[in-house]
C-alpha cells in the first residue's frame, strides 16, 4: 500500500548520495511507490492544536549535483496529511532538537513517527548505554574536576568528550602523562553547563570502532570504522575508513541484551558503536552506515526498516 511519508531532515540538496542514510531510506520508499515530502525542523509550527510543516514534495535520484527533485512547497498537517514521519535531522542534540521532539509527540496518536520522538528525547546517545553498566567501558560523568582527575589516576589513559556532541567533534585522548588536562577541563566547563563524560581508553580502537545497525531490536549487520594513522577517532566524518565486519559473540550478546528495550521504546532504526566488545554509544537520532553495510555485505537495512513500518501500519 503506498504511504504518505514526511521526512524531517537536513537539506536534501546537500546529502552525500553514496553515504547518507536518509537518502537511502528515501530511495527504498520511492521504490515501494510511497509519496514523500521533505522539510527541516525549522519548518515546524504549532498552531491552535495542530502541528504543521512547510514541506516540499520530493523524489530522489543518484545524481551527486542534484539528489532531490522537488515540487512546489505546501503546508502539511502532520496529524492528518501523512501516514508516517521520519525524524532524521542530524544532531547536535540541543534544545532545538528536544523542542522538535516535543512538537512531534503531539501527533503520535494520529501519525506514526519514527524513531518515536518521546524516546529519542529520553535516550541521549552517550547516556542511554548506562542502563547496562556491565556492557560499557569504565565511565564517569561529572563537572567536578576532582572526580574526573581521580578517574584519570585510576585508569591512566582516558577519553574526554562532550556529553551531547556528535561526529567525533571535541573528543580528546589523555594519556597519564599528558599535561593538557587542566586546560581541557577549563575549555569544556567554560563552553557549556553540561557535565563531561570520561571513559577509559580502549586500545582495541586501533582495530576499529564497529557500527552495528539494528532494526526493530534485531541486528541487520555491521561495518568496522578504522581510524586513520595517528588518530584516535574512527568516525567517518573525521577521516575514518569503513570496512567489512561480522558480528562477534560479544557483539551478538550486546544486541540480545539491548534489542528488546530498543523495540519497546519504538526506536526502530538504531546504530550502536562497539569497541573491543564494549558498548560506547546508542545512536537513535540519525544513525549512519546503512549504505556501507549494503555495499560490503548486501544486508539491506532500508528494506528491513520499511518492512517494520508495514508491520506497524498494518
Amino acid at each position: 500500500m503506498p504511504l504518505r511519508v514526511a521526512i524531517q531532515m537536513d537539506p536534501l540538496e546537500n546529502v552525500d548520495i553514496e553515504g547518507d542514510t536518509s537518502f537511502a531510506l528515501m530511495e527504498a520508499a520511492q521504490a515501494r511507490g510511497h509519496d514523500m515530502w521533505v522539510y527541516g525542523p525549522g519548518d515546524l509550527s504549532y498552531r491552535e492544536g495542530r502541528v504543521l510543516a512547510q514541506a516540499r514534495p520530493a523524489r530522489v535520484q543518484r545524481v551527486a549535483e542534484k539528489p532531490g527533485i522537488f515540487e512546489s512547497g505546501q503546508t502539511l498537517d502532520l496529524a492528518g496529511d501523512v501516514d508516517i514521519i521520519l525524524m532524521r535531522q542530524d544532531p547536535p542534540f540541543d534544545m532545538a532538537y528536544i523542542t522538535a521532539c516535543h512538537l512531534l509527540e503531539q501527533v503520535t496518536g494520529e501519525t506514526l513517527v519514527l524513531n518515536e520522538p518521546s524516546q529519542v528525547r529520553s535516550s541521549p546517545e552517550k547516556l542511554f548505554p548506562l542502563l547496562w553498566p556491565e556492557l560499557v567501558p569504565p565511565t564517569v560523568i561529572s563537572r567536578c574536576g576532582e572526580e574526573i582527575m581521580d578517574f584519570r589516576h585510576r585508569h591512566g589513559d582516558i577519553i574526554l568528550k562532550p556529553l551531547y556532541g556528535n561526529g567525533g567533534v571535541g573528543v580528546f585522548r589523555l594519556r597519564e602523562d599528558d599535561t593538557n588536562f587542566a586546560s581541557l577541563m577549563e575549555m569544556f566547563l567554560e563552553r557549556s553547563r553540561e557535565p563531561i563524560i570520561a571513559q577509559a581508553f580502549l586500545p582495541a580502537v586501533s582495530e576499529g570502532d564497529k557500527r552495528i545497525i539494528l532494526v526493530d531490536g534485531e541486528p541487520v549487520g555491521a561495518i568496522n570504522r578504522r581510524p586513520k594513522p595517528g588518530e584516535t577517532r574512527s568516525n567517518l566524518h573525521v577521516g575514518g575508513t569503513a570496512e567489512p565486519s561480522g558480528l562477534s559473540e560479544a557483539d551478538q550478546r550486546i544486541c540480545r541484551v539491548i534489542g528488546p528495550e530498543l523495540k519497546s521504546r519504538g526506536l526502530v532504526l538504531v546504530g550502536i558503536d562497539v569497541i573491543g566488545g564494549r558498548l560506547t554509544e546508542i545512536n537513535v537520532t540519525s544513525p549512519t552506515g546503512v549504505q556501507e553495510l549494503r555495499r560490503f555485505s548486501g544486508a539491506d537495512a532500508c528494506a528491513a526498516f520499511w518492512d517494520a513500518v508495514d508491520r506497524r501500519i498494518g
